[in-house]
């Protein structure tokens, strides 16, 4: 698959879903919402990955952002609207300072802190008792956002995805794509090419971090709860984990693709084995990297590209 079938692909999907509200009800929309928080979330997972660090702290700064949104609304005051905002800066903010501590690791140590990290945060909130409201969380009185509408949560989701969207392309379109990519190939190379690896790497996990935050306001915001069992959940590392490796690494369409296909099969898990599901991600991550290494995008475009055998004439 060429880079103009596969952008003619993504734009196809989001005409069908610029459409949603008109054509389906409540439910349908929910399950929507839920696919594209967790595509968004992919999309941000894959964007760090380009610079060949791999984060498993997506739910603890999906988490934080929760937090800080619905903390900001009901310990501060703050309008719903300005509180989504405020947690992906929040979570940004969060993201530089501990930059500055995690970002000279690499790899499998890179990946356990960040893990580490998404644990400390949950505990920290659960037991802060009188702030947070602690393991039993905390609702907000005046209720959700928008009044519940399913068609304004629906587009407010919507709006999430195109700015996780829109950050992707830009880091596809800009330099930052190269230094990525020549950090990921090979540091000392870019390092002597005058990549400044520590810069743009902050750059990256400040930008990945504000939008994943982001997303957790949304969350929290289109449901008037927060508890750090839920807003801290593996599901929002595991699942967008394994939505970017099933539809294709170091691309924006691919976590789409993935999203899209994974995000309607995890609803449906979740229905029938509750408790179960996150083993069938693990599972399924497992088949994707050793079986599909690069993914649907990648094995569309290794079959596409095959010639055609025929006869010499």
């Amino acid at each position: 698959m060429n880079r103009k079938a596969s952008l003619v692909l993504a734009a196809a999907v989001f005409i069908v879903m610029a459409f949603l509200p008109a054509l389906v009800g409540d439910y349908p929309l929910q399950v929507a919402r839920n696919v594209m928080m967790y595509m968004a979330l992919a999309v941000t997972w894959d964007m760090l990955l380009r610079s060949g660090q791999i984060s498993f702290g997506i739910a603890g700064l999906f988490g934080l952002g929760a937090y800080a949104s619905i903390l900001g609304v009901v310990r501060g005051g703050m309008a719903p609207w300005v509180s989504i905002p405020f947690a992906g800066l929040f979570a940004g903010l969060a993201a530089f300072f501990i930059g500055f501590l995690i970002l000279r690791l690499r790899h499998t140590y890179f990946s356990i802190v960040t893990l580490a990290l998404g644990e400390i945060f949950r505990i920290v909130i659960h037991n802060l008792h009188d702030f947070s409201g602690g393991p039993e969380g905390i609702v907000i009185q005046q209720g959700v956002i928008f009044g519940g509408k399913a068609g304004s949560l629906y587009w407010l989701t919507f709006a999430g995805l195109l700015v996780a969207l829109g950050a992707s392309f830009w880091f596809e379109k800009s330099k930052i794509r190269f230094a990525l990519t020549a950090i990921r190939n090979n540091e000392i190379s870019a390092k002597s090419s005058g990549v400044n690896i520590f810069r743009w790497l902050l750059v990256a996990f400040v930008i990945t971090s504000a939008i994943q935050g982001m997303m957790g306001g949304i969350f929290v915001m289109s449901y008037g709860f927060a508890a750090p069992e839920t807003v801290f959940s593996a599901d929002f590392t595991l699942l967008p984990l394994a939505m970017a490796l099933l539809g294709g690494i170091h691309s924006t369409v691919g976590p789409i693709l993935g999203g899209l296909l994974l995000g309607l099969v995890a609803e449906w898990l979740k229905l029938q084995i509750p408790y179960g599901h996150l083993v069938v991600y693990g599972i399924m991550i497992i088949i994707v990297i050793l079986f599909m290494p690069q993914g649907l995008l990648g094995l569309a475009r290794k079959t596409l590209g095959k010639p055609r055998r025929g006869r010499m004439k």
